[in-house]
């Protein structure tokens, strides 16, 4: 009875710790989708202010920062689920 009792702490062990890690590991995808946006986003306005004309890189930049930060919120999201 004791050997079950013990498999069944191992198990639960090692579910806790699979939730831990998948909870872990989606929090870091928020936190790189936020430092994209922050980056990109908002370092693209800050340039935008100190420039007289908007050029296509800004506007590219603007782009792609939204896509990835999206992206990985979107990743983050799944891994949570």
């Amino acid at each position: 009875m004791k050997e079950k009792d013990k498999r069944r702490d191992v198990r639960g062990e090692s579910r806790e710790r699979v939730k831990c890690q998948r909870e872990t590991l989606g929090k870091y995808f928020y936190d790189l989708s936020k430092l994209t946006f922050t980056a990109l986003v908002l370092g693209g306005i800050a340039m935008l202010f100190q420039s007289e004309k908007i050029e296509i890189s800004m506007i590219g930049m603007f782009m792609v920062g939204i896509l990835f930060s999206v992206g990985l919120a979107f990743c983050g999201n799944k891994i949570l689920k």
